[in-house]
């Protein structure tokens, strides 16, 4: 009986880690200083919460088969506080609600999704927002230096390019590679009016309004 349990808890184990899927937005732009978008496609098969925090998602398999992310794709990283926000179900045929706003619980905007249909289905929604806290560094741990600079990490670990959304009207200076890929002004890593950038491996602290 001893070796059946220590046999069913090894099986078990696998199978309660696929309950929680995460994955980190695509940063496309095109959005503005007051405003933005996110888009976010998932297979669900029974029930199913999605939750965004910036530029970080989370889909937790409350029932049936585990779901899985297909795009999360955002015009600009959703801010800490928006000071407008809406949702916006596009797609699927079961019952898509927002539970949690943003504005109410710490920047986390938390989707339910229900489908009693049986089999696996498609879900698209868009997460809007107007204005809001922009203070927040694409992995939100932006602090001040000793000079009163704003000093924030910028990362692009799935090799891929990513915005940070900073105010870079004073310039940008790279003050700490933490990454082994290089990061070269230009190359690997730049700024413009949406915010600092950086592609292919490159992570660093950044120091902006100097």
């Amino acid at each position: 009986m001893r070796r059946f349990l220590i046999t069913l808890v090894l099986i078990a184990a696998p199978l309660s880690a696929q309950r929680v899927a995460t994955m980190r937005a695509n940063i496309r732009g095109g959005g503005d200083r007051n405003g933005g978008k996110c888009t976010i496609e998932v297979v669900v098969d029974n029930v199913a919460e999605v939750e965004i925090n910036g530029d970080q998602g989370r889909i937790r398999t409350l029932a049936g088969q585990p779901s899985e992310w297909r795009r999360f794709e955002c015009s600009s990283v959703m801010p800490a506080r928006p000071a407008d926000f809406r949702f916006e179900g596009v797609d699927g045929r079961g019952r898509v609600q927002l539970v949690r706003d943003p504005r109410e619980n710490r920047g986390v905007a938390v989707v339910r999704i229900e489908d009693s249909k049986g089999g696996r289905e498609g879900y698209t929604f868009d997460l809007i927002w107007q204005g809001g806290d922009r203070d927040r560094g694409f992995r939100g741990d932006d602090r001040r230096d000793d000079r009163g600079a704003a000093v924030l990490t910028c990362s692009s670990d799935d090799m891929r390019r990513h915005y940070c959304d900073a105010d870079t009207r004073r310039g940008v200076r790279l003050v700490r590679q933490r990454s082994e890929a290089q990061c070269r002004q230009g190359d690997t890593w730049g700024y413009d009016r949406r915010g600092i950038w950086v592609d292919r491996g490159c992570r660093a602290d950044f120091e902006v309004g100097r």
